[in-house]
């Protein structure tokens, strides 16, 4: 009987190293096996954004040995950049770089940036505010309210302008009754209409069909956005180089996509974004400057406005500032320390 029951330990003994060993063999398997992670943008393959966030994916493609696995959609071909949050929720997508002016209706905080004390002001003063104690707040709400992981600070689009397809604009006065495309943001929106515009919500990927058809005749936009998608070609002549506001993207992965990387690749991601970015950022101004050179080229007429100019529409557009705070919803303490750090320069 003795015999007999230690053979029955031995059996168990065996099988159940035998379990084991199939265990760690299945999760190896799995471990093996890449996550993928599917990348939507909306801006065209020639975009600085479109050509910066391919870099950065093969960059994190050959750092994780391949373990993560990134396709990039451009285009719109999976979502359009005002979509893509709900998308990134439902699992649609694995990671998006919408601008701060998409994610309001989520986080209202980031209509910050449309304030009027934002206007025509520099790329070193809106990293001031960004890049500080301001940024990392408004990215750590939009982390908890949206479900998705910030991946760090934020990739710049740059100064959006004014663009006009008839009438050159060479001060405020002229912006009266244009009707003007946006990018979005509430912003914005109540500025077009405090200068006497009429504001347009086209979507991105719509707007040369629209602009060639004078659905709208003038637009807020980058160089580089005019560039990629050629807009001289759907009648823009002219251009006033007011800095309506400084555009970024956030870049951001789902809750779902962050969960299954391991704790080495979670700081692979991180660490090449941190390490990217600043050459992105650079990257990106020399792209703005380098389309606005192609603009010119094509018949796009700048007009670039004295200091003085952008001081005094941004001193007509504050007093309206606190109304329009409190209107989307951006805390008055936030404003508050926002103004007194742009101010400190």
């Amino acid at each position: 009987m003795q015999t007999i029951a230690s053979a029955s330990r031995r059996l168990l003994i065996r099988a159940g190293l035998a379990l084991g060993c199939l265990a760690a063999v299945a999760a190896a398997r799995a471990q093996a096996q890449p996550v993928k992670m599917r990348v939507s943008l909306d801006t065209t393959a020639a975009h600085f954004r479109t050509k910066a966030i391919e870099r950065f994916l093969e960059a994190v493609k050959e750092r994780s040995k391949g373990q993560i696995e990134p396709t990039l959609y451009h285009s719109a071909q999976l979502f359009r950049d005002r979509d893509v949050l709900k998308a990134l929720r439902q699992g649609g997508v694995e990671m998006a770089v919408p601008g701060t002016w998409q994610l309001a209706a989520v986080e209202p905080g980031l209509d910050l940036f449309q304030l009027p004390m934002f206007y025509g002001l520099s790329a070193a003063a809106v990293h001031r505010v960004a890049d500080g104690e301001v940024g990392q707040a408004l990215a750590k709400s939009l982390e908890a309210k949206a479900g998705v992981k910030v991946l760090g600070a934020w990739l710049d689009l740059g100064p959006a302008n004014t663009f006009t397809t008839k009438r050159p604009i060479n001060g405020v006065a002229d912006m009266a009754r244009l009707t003007v495309r946006t990018p979005g943001g509430k912003g914005l929106i109540a500025r077009i209409q405090q200068l006497g515009g009429v504001p347009n919500m086209t979507a991105w990927p719509d707007v040369p069909l629209a602009l060639s058809q004078g659905n709208f005749d003038a637009l807020v936009s980058t160089n580089e956005s005019l560039t990629s998608a050629k807009l001289w070609d759907a009648g823009v002549r002219h251009a006033f180089e007011d800095n309506q506001f400084f555009g970024q993207y956030i870049p951001m992965v789902s809750e779902a996509f962050w969960s299954k990387l391991s704790a080495e690749q979670r700081r692979i991601v991180e660490q090449t974004w941190a390490e990217m970015l600043p050459g992105m950022r650079a990257e990106g101004a020399r792209a703005q400057a380098e389309a606005k050179a192609t603009l010119a080229s094509h018949g796009v007429a700048f007009v670039t406005p004295r200091p003085e100019t952008l001081a005094e529409i941004r001193a007509r557009l504050l007093p309206n500032q606190a109304e329009l705070a409190r209107q989307m919803n951006v805390d008055p303490v936030m404003v508050e320390k926002t103004a007194a750090l742009l101010a400190a320069k």
